[in-house]
C-alpha cells in the first residue's frame, strides 16, 4: 500500500469532496422511502389528498435530479482519481526501468513489463475507482438501511438479515482462491506479451524460415492456457453474484412473508411495510457488491503485489551517489572481474589495463567478453568496487549518470527507434539541426543513400529500422554517436555489416571527429585494429596481449590469423 499512500495524499481534496458527493446521493436515497411511506399511509387511511401527492412527487423528482448531479460529481472526482493514479503509477513504472540497470531486464522481458504497465494497472484502476466506491457506497447504504429498518420494525430485521452469514463465508472462501487464479492470468498475460513482441521483432526471421504457421500455432497454444485460465477466475465470479443475488432475495422472501402478515395483523402500517421492502431493495445492493467489490479487490491487490515486486528492485549500480564531473576521461581497469547476473560464469577475469585518450582497439574470437567489456564501460551493468575507475574516481561513488553522460554508444546490434530518420540520428542531439545532422551521416556514409529515400530524413523506418539494411542499421547508429560528441565513444563491432569499401570510407570520414576523444573500438577488421593507437586482444576474459597493431602482428597469433585470413580474402592487410 506504500504505493498508493501517496498518491491518496496528493489528490486528497479530490477525494474528498468525491466522497461527500457520494455520502449525498446515498442521503438522497435514503429519503425517497420515508416520503413513499407517508404517501402510502395517507392513501390506505383515505387521508391522502391531490395537491399532497402532487408535492410528494414532485420532492421525489427533486431528490432524483439532485441525486443525479451529486452521481456525476463524484463520478468525475473519484474515476477522474483513479486514471490519475494509474497515470502515475504507470510513470513510476517506466522511470524505474529506465533507471534500472543490465541484470533487471535479464529477469523481466519486455512482455512482461508491459503487462504490468497495461494489464495489472487496469485492474489497480478498477479497484481504487469502481471497487472503492461499491464499497463505501455498500457500507453506508447497508448500515443506513438496517437502522432505518430496525426503526421499523427489529424482529422483521432480524429476519431479513438471516442469510447474510451465508454470503459472508462464501465470499471468504472464494476470494482466497480468486486472487489465485487472477495471479495465474496475469502470469500467462505477460508470456503472451513477450511471445507477440518478439515474434513482430523477428518476423523476417520466421518468414526466413517459413516457420510462420508454427509460431501461430504456438501462440495458440498460449492462447487456449490463457483462456483456460481465465475461464478459472470467471468461474469464481459466476460464484459470488449468484450466491449474493440468492441471498438477497431469500432476504426478500422471508420479509415479503412475515411483513405481509405484520401488516394484516396492523402491527404496521402499509406505508412501513413498502418502505421497509424499499430500503432491503437496497441493501440487496450491498450484497451483490459484496461479490463485486472483492472480486475487484482480490484482481487490484494481486496486480498491485506484482506491480511492488517489480518496484521493489534495486539497481546493484549506485543510483544514489552524486553527479560529479570527472577529472578525466580516462577509464582504469584494476583486477576487474565481472559475471552477469544469476550467473556463476566469469566473463572477464581480472583486467588490469589504462584507456587514455586515444584509440583502443579491442578484439578476440567470439565469447572473449569484448561486448560485456563496452557494456561495463558504458555503465550498463555493476562492477565490484575500487575495479573501475573514471580519472582518479570510482565509478560506484559516482552517479552512473556521470559516465553515461559522457559515453556514446554503437552497440553490436543496431538499436533504432520507429521514427524518422532524423529523429534517430539526432536523439543524443535533438537541438542538432539538419546541417549538423547530415555531417555526420555523411562522416557515417550514410547521407547519400538517406537523400535517394523519398522523404529523405523525414523516411519512417519502421520498427528497428525494419526498413533498413544491417549495415545501413550499423551507419545510422554510427552517426548518431558522432552527431552526439560525447568525449568517450565505444564502437562494439558497429561496422561488422559494412562492405570493404565504405568501411574505409567511415574510417577516413570519422578521423576527426576521433581526435582528443577516449575510443574503444570492438572490432576483428584489420582496416579498424590497424587505425588504434593500441589493441587489446582478449580470450576467455582474459587480456592475452595489449600493444600496437604492428608489435602485435609480429608474435599474437589471433591477429595473425585474422591479418592473414583478410589479406587473402580482400587483398589487404599489414605486411601484406
Amino acid at each position: 500500500m506504500k504505493l498508493l499512500v501517496p498518491i491518496f495524499n496528493r489528490h486528497r481534496q479530490r477525494l474528498f469532496l468525491g466522497l461527500i458527493a457520494l455520502l449525498g446521493v446515498d442521503f438522497l436515497q435514503l429519503t425517497i422511502p420515508r416520503f413513499l411511506k407517508k404517501g402510502i399511509d395517507a392513501l390506505s387511511q383515505g387521508s391522502a389528498v391531490q395537491g399532497d401527492l402532487l408535492q410528494l412527487g414532485f420532492l421525489i423528482c427533486l431528490i432524483g435530479c439532485s441525486a443525479a448531479v451529486l452521481r456525476f460529481c463524484w463520478r468525475w472526482l473519484i474515476i477522474g482519481f483513479s486514471r490519475h493514479l494509474e497515470r502515475d503509477l504507470r510513470k513510476k513504472i517506466f522511470n524505474h526501468s529506465m533507471n534500472m540497470d543490465g541484470s533487471f531486464y535479464t529477469k523481466y522481458s519486455t512482455g512482461s513489463i508491459m503487462a504490468h504497465a497495461t494489464n495489472d494497472l487496469a485492474a489497480i484502476q478498477m479497484a481504487c475507482g469502481m471497487g472503492m466506491v461499491a464499497a463505501i457506497d455498500a457500507l453506508v447504504m447497508s448500515i443506513a438501511a438496517i437502522a432505518f429498518m430496525i426503526h421499523i420494525h427489529p424482529g422483521l430485521t432480524l429476519l431479513a438479515l438471516l442469510p447474510m452469514p451465508i454470503l459472508a463465508l462464501a465470499t471468504r472462501i472464494l476470494s482466497g482462491r480468486l486472487h489465485q487464479r487472477f495471479d495465474r492470468v496475469q502470469e500467462q498475460f505477460s508470456v503472451m506479451t513477450e511471445f507477440v513482441r518478439s515474434s513482430i521483432t523477428a518476423i523476417r526471421l520466421l518468414k526466413a524460415y517459413t516457420l510462420e504457421e508454427s509460431q501461430s500455432e504456438r501462440f495458440a497454444n498460449l492462447g487456449r492456457e490463457y483462456v483456460k485460465s481465465s475461464i478459472g477466475v470467471a468461474v469464481i465470479q459466476g460464484l459470488l453474484f449468484p450466491i449474493a443475488t440468492l441471498v438477497g432475495s431469500s432476504a426478500m422472501l422471508l420479509v415479503l412473508y412475515f411483513g405481509g402478515t405484520l401488516v394484516m395483523r396492523e402491527m404496521i402500517s402499509m406505508g412501513d411495510f413498502v418502505a421497509f421492502i424499499t430500503y432491503l431493495y437496497m441493501l440487496i445492493w450491498p450484497m451483490m457488491a459484496v461479490g463485486w467489490v472483492a472480486n475487484l479487490s482480490q484482481r487490484g491487490l494481486t496486480s498491485l503485489r506484482r506491480i511492488d515486486l517489480l518496484l521493489s528492485e534495486k539497481s546493484q549500480i549506485s543510483l544514489g551517489a552524486p553527479p560529479v564531473t570527472p577529472d578525466s576521461f580516462s577509464f582504469r581497469l584494476k583486477n576487474l572481474s565481472f559475471s552477469y547476473p544469476q550467473s556463476d560464469r566469469i566473463i572477464l577475469h581480472s583486467l588490469n589495463l589504462e584507456i587514455p585518450k586515444g584509440i583502443l582497439g579491442v578484439t578476440g574470437p567470439t565469447g572473449s567478453g569484448k561486448s560485456s567489456l563496452c557494456q561495463i564501460l558504458a555503465r550498463i551493468y555493476p562492477v565490484p568496487d575500487n575495479s573501475l575507475f573514471l580519472g582518479d574516481l570510482d565509478v560506484n561513488t559516482i552517479a552512473p549518470e556521470s559516465v553515461q553522460n559522457l559515453v556514446s554508444y554503437v552497440s553490436q546490434e543496431p538499436l533504432l527507434f520507429s521514427s524518422s530518420l532524423r529523429e534517430n540520428i539526432a536523439f543524443g542531439n535533438p537541438e542538432a539541426d539538419l546541417d549538423q545532422i547530415r555531417e555526420a551521416a555523411n562522416a557515417a556514409a550514410i547521407d547519400g543513400e538517406i537523400m535517394l529515400l523519398p522523404d529523405g530524413y523525414n523516411s519512417m523506418i519502421g520498427e528497428k529500422g525494419v526498413s533498413l539494411s544491417g549495415g545501413q542499421r550499423g551507419r545510422v547508429s554510427l552517426a548518431r554517436a558522432l552527431l552526439s560528441n560525447r568525449p568517450i565513444l565505444i564502437i562494439d563491432d558497429g561496422l561488422v555489416a559494412v562492405d570493404s569499401s565504405t568501411e574505409q570510407d567511415i574510417i577516413d570520414n570519422i578521423t576527426p571527429y576521433l581526435a582528443s576523444k577516449t575510443v574503444i573500438w570492438v572490432s576483428q577488421r584489420v582496416k579498424q585494429l590497424a587505425r588504434a593507437d593500441r589493441v587489446l586482444v582478449l580470450e576467455q576474459g582474459i587480456m592475452r596481449d595489449v600493444g600496437p597493431y604492428e608489435k602485435l602482428l609480429g608474435h599474437n597469433s589471433f591477429v595473425q590469423d585474422i591479418n592473414r585470413r583478410q589479406h587473402f580474402q580482400n587483398g589487404y592487410g599489414k605486411n601484406a
